[in-house]
């Protein structure tokens, strides 16, 4: 087992949720013959969210944790919707985060064998080829507390459901013209029990089979029977399939020819405030250009995450400490930004980084006189150990560290006042130089030998501590500042606008002209570092040499609180 698996494991053992004592519960009264296999059965038609996480990690970490396996499944019934793109980023989200499957399986795989048990329930009378519109089909379903009414196809002779059924996969019948449905019971209180169609007519080529299928199973029809084929013992999805469990139990046991039987069991979805989890709403944002893609910074999606500077540790952790329910609930966004600041805090390197930058000269600092200052690459980990800081005459500093008037409880610069630049001097401001339009230029000050850091006298003690890079040892960069994508709790439930009218017009801001130091200037996307007193970014997979480009992962502190916003 490798390091990230023990780590995975150990995150999974602090406290038993429900799903967990069921299984345990299983293996003591030694169901399955002690097998405990799960499987991730993703729909190949968008990209990952972070929704999709919470199930990779109960999916993966059931194996993980009781020894048994966990297979990626593709539920690829709809070619309409589907893509070998979609294919791709889902293995890579999943490795990602930091899982292994055993092994990988499509629906598409049992297209034969779905086509036989049809066949089977069509001859055993327990399945009709139905030819009414859906709007007709609609219609006749009835109500909660109303039957249904018999579709006037129902008890067609089973020869002629049996060839146009074959009719439908042979390229005669015309999408939507015809559709197999199962025999149940119209009357039934659980509405999905009113004979449910199971295969419908799909001209589309498939991205696996091409043009070898024209009649599609449903998803209810193939997702429990896949289930049965590879032999999963829990099958574990969200609870909006509650009511679809006596479906998904009927088709097994109309299939099952053993004792053998994959059982499900439904946990609440993940919804988080301030993002939308809609594959639908999520592709409009894609599609209409109001962001830059599946993969922006802003997106709920895994990949987004990634390039945004999030850890999967991180969003482990978030996942583990929100847990598994039987209710449905939202979750605070917040907590999810907790668990990657918590995470970042441990592990970035802390570096300088001047956003809005305007120039410091220490005037009675010689010209040519370049120092090495020792800066502590993470506080929390000293085996990170530290590096050496240019330190010059000529100083970036950000322009909001230095006000010309400023209020009582400003300990940054101002004329007459004292701060410590970090990891280096005590200086006073003497004043500045503004242009023709008054807006500053440069700020002056000077410098107090005796004060520098890790000196014994060093121990003057000043209000204000500012960060700063070295004017001829920086490096230029872009910086994206990256917050919530709307602005209200829960765009998903305002009736009253539309969710793309909530978009937070500040959720993205970009800088150019930042001033960084000298050592990132070999970053590579994905590298993750605190930026002091700013917050924590990283490198963002737009960059090349001379362009370094970081995105911010989250502020080091949650300001919409401050704010009044959540």
């Amino acid at each position: 087992m490798s390091a990230t698996e023990s780590s995975i494991v150990e995150e999974n053992k602090k406290s038993l949720n429900f799903i967990e004592q069921i299984v345990e519960n299983d293996l003591k009264e030694g169901k399955n013959d002690g097998r405990i296999q799960t499987r991730f059965p993703p729909e190949p038609n968008g990209y990952l969210h972070i929704g999709h996480a919470k199930a990779i990690c109960i999916d993966f970490g059931i194996a993980q944790n009781y020894g048994g396996i966990c297979n990626l499944r593709f539920d690829d019934t709809n070619p309409v919707k589907e893509d070998v793109e979609y294919v791709d980023s889902i293995m890579e989200d999943i490795k990602w985060l930091g899982f292994h499957w055993e092994n990988v399986y499509y629906a598409s795989d049992y297209f034969q064998q779905l086509w036989n048990f049809a066949v089977k329930l069509i001859k055993e009378g327990k399945a009709y080829v139905d030819e009414q519109s859906a709007e007709e089909i609609a219609c006749q379903k009835g109500t909660p507390t109303e039957a249904g009414i018999h579709s006037p196809f129902r008890d067609r002779p089973t020869a002629e459901s049996l060839e146009l059924f074959e009719q439908m996969n042979s390229g005669e019948i015309p999408e939507g013209k015809m559709v197999l449905r199962a025999k149940i019971d119209m009357a039934s209180s659980n509405m999905h029990f009113r004979d449910p169609i199971i295969y419908r007519v799909i001209h589309i080529p498939h991205h696996r089979t091409g043009t070898t299928w024209k009649a599609y199973p449903m998803y209810d029809f193939a997702h429990g029977q896949s289930d049965y084929f590879e032999g999963v013992t829990h099958s574990l999805c969200t609870l909006e399939f509650v009511v679809h469990r006596p479906l998904y139990d009927w088709f097994i046991d109309q299939l099952a020819d053993s004792d053998y039987r994959p059982n499900q069991y439904e946990f609440n979805r993940l919804s988080l405030t301030y993002t939308v989890m809609s594959k639908r709403k999520l592709l409009q944002l894609v599609q209409e250009n109001l962001v830059s893609g599946w993969d922006d910074p802003r997106m709920p999606t895994l990949s987004g995450m990634r390039r945004r500077g999030y850890t999967p540790e991180a969003i482990r952790s978030f996942i583990n400490k929100i847990g598994y329910t039987k209710y449905d609930g939202i979750n605070d966004v917040s907590l999810l930004e907790h668990a990657v600041r918590e995470d970042l805090n441990a592990t970035a390197t802390r570096v300088s980084c001047v956003i809005d930058p305007v120039k410091l000269v220490l005037t009675n600092y010689p010209a040519e006189k370049v120092e090495d200052m020792e800066a502590i690459n993470n506080p929390e980990d000293e085996s990170m150990g530290s590096r050496l800081v240019k330190f010059s005459r000529e100083l970036w500093i950000e322009r909001d560290d230095f006000m010309e008037d400023a209020p009582k409880k400003y300990f940054r610069l101002t004329p007459g006042s004292e701060v410590r630049l970090k990891n280096a001097y005590i200086i006073q401001c003497t004043g500045c130089k503004k242009d023709e339009k008054g807006n500053i230029t440069e700020v002056y000050a000077e410098y107090d030998p005796q004060t520098k850091s890790g000196l014994p006298e060093a121990n003057r003690k000043v209000k204000g501590t500012i960060h700063w890079v070295s004017v001829p040892h920086s490096v230029d960069a872009e910086v994206r500042l990256y917050d919530r994508l709307f602005m209200v709790e829960d765009p998903a439930g305002e009736k009253e606008k539309d969710f793309r009218e909530l978009i937070n017009p500040d959720s993205l801001i970009v800088k150019k002209g930042c001033k960084v130091e000298a050592c990132l200037k070999d970053a590579r996307p994905l590298d993750r570092f605190q930026f002091q007193r700013i917050g924590y970014f990283n490198v963002d997979a737009d960059s090349a040499d001379g362009n370094l480009v970081f995105n911010r992962t989250v502020a080091l502190k949650d300001s919409w609180k401050k704010q009044g916003n959540s």
